[in-house]
């Protein structure tokens, strides 16, 4: 599609800020009317939130916290501002996790990123993200429908079903998990059917560089989000394909793992997302994946933030000689001395033995001044190399198992 989706993607990177200055302070407001916002929040003045800065002060929530909370005050655990019955549709992840929906206002936010991939009206959207319990169905089909365009909900499986109504009604586009339209693709070639699909919007996966050049060599051009049932789009690819551009409903912040400390532009953290949704107003929540920001702008003129896209997991979490070792263990070591700028613990095997080694990134030190707060922090003994600053890999990794499980 040509043109913009709407003013707010090609905003001046000023006009951004400022307008970040009053969305802020009114979505810190309005998430204190959740119960358990109210909590975390009691002592935060909204009006004072209103960068980066002072956001990288308050509490990061993690998925954990939802789902304990869930099972205290069902279905939303307080976090949300509308009580369940005022919401259109609700979810349930596995976990059980339950999430709420809304027919109005795209509420999910993916037509911006359908627009983008150039869908709109005169497309018929073959649906084939679940509709049965999860929300990802009705998030591309709320998308679809914001941008103009027909849906076939499809849903899962039935491949010889999908091939067929592909025919027969002319589905211009997929929506789905990367793979699965490969599998829609294989079927009809050996039906001797051709499918009239140019444009594909997927998410849910990886998009694997060949998996991506297979649809292109077939003409069709695939486009990936990274969206999630808690918070919405996050993130999307442009024609560009210079990194995902952050959605305008959202807040990111890369944080190091464990923390809720930012890390500079370009280093690999876990991605933090505040969402600007008036009736689940998610503040700091963390995704539990890692990325990194991007340096400038998109290519295509969108002006936001870019991410690189999903780099892994942070969820590190690692047993070594029988103990659990923890990101936030790693990040209250660091803490503990100023002179580090970053640590890493390498789960490895010695005969067999677990054998943790923990590289300190400092100017010139002895070893040994660090034995005492390894012990204290990581309640394990290991041994102690210190790396120059910067020599560390830039992959978000705090805990590193090398060990082989075969």
């Amino acid at each position: 599609m040509t043109g913009n989706y709407d003013d707010l993607e090609t905003r001046d990177p000023e006009a951004r800020i400022a307008d970040l200055a009053e969305a802020l302070p009114r979505a810190i407001a309005r998430a204190k009317a959740a119960p358990a916002l109210a909590r975390l929040l009691q002592e935060v003045e909204p009006g004072q939130v209103t960068d980066h800065a002072a956001l990288a002060h308050l509490p990061v929530i993690r998925k954990a916290e939802l789902s304990t909370a869930q099972k205290e005050y069902p279905p939303f655990g307080g976090y949300t501002t509308r009580s369940p019955a005022e919401f259109d549709l609700i979810f349930q992840s596995p976990g059980p996790i339950y999430e709420p929906g809304r027919h109005e206002r795209d509420w999910w936010r993916l037509g911006r990123f359908l627009h983008a991939s150039g869908i709109g009206r005169g497309d018929i959207v073959q649906n084939c993200f679940s509709y049965h319990l999860t929300p990802a169905g009705m998030m591309f089909d709320s998308g679809a429908r914001a941008v103009g365009a027909a849906v076939l909900p499809a849903g899962t499986g039935q491949t010889d079903l999908q091939v067929q109504a592909a025919v027969d009604i002319g589905s211009t586009c997929y929506a789905g998990t990367p793979d699965f339209l490969k599998v829609i693709l294989d079927r009809a070639d050996e039906l001797g059917l051709h499918l009239s699909i140019t444009r594909a919007v997927v998410g849910g996966g990886a998009l694997f560089p060949s998996l991506r050049q297979g649809y292109a060599d077939r003409g069709i051009v695939t486009r990936q989000c990274y969206a999630t049932a808690d918070l919405g789009n996050i993130a999307y690819e442009s024609d560009a394909l210079d990194g995902m551009i952050v959605d305008e409903g959202v807040i990111v912040e890369i944080v190091r793992p464990g923390t809720g400390d930012p890390v500079p532009d370009g280093e690999v953290g876990e991605i933090v997302v505040t969402s600007l949704n008036p009736d689940y107003p998610l503040i700091r929540f963390a995704t539990g994946d890692l990325s990194a920001v991007m340096p400038g702008i998109s290519s295509c003129g969108r002006t936001n933030m870019r991410i690189r896209g999903w780099l892994g997991r942070a969820d590190q979490t690692t047993k070594i000689k029988g103990m659990f070792v923890r990101p936030e263990q790693v990040a209250v070591l660091i803490a503990r001395h100023p002179e580090i700028t970053r640590a890493r613990i390498i789960a490895e095997r010695e005969g067999e033995m677990d054998l943790m080694t923990v590289q300190i990134e400092a100017q010139q030190g002895d070893p040994n001044v660090y034995a005492g707060s390894v012990v204290d922090t990581l309640k394990l003994k290991g041994r102690i190399e210190i790396v120059p600053p910067g020599s560390l890999p830039n992959d978000g990794k705090v805990i590193e198992d090398r060990r082989s499980y075969d």
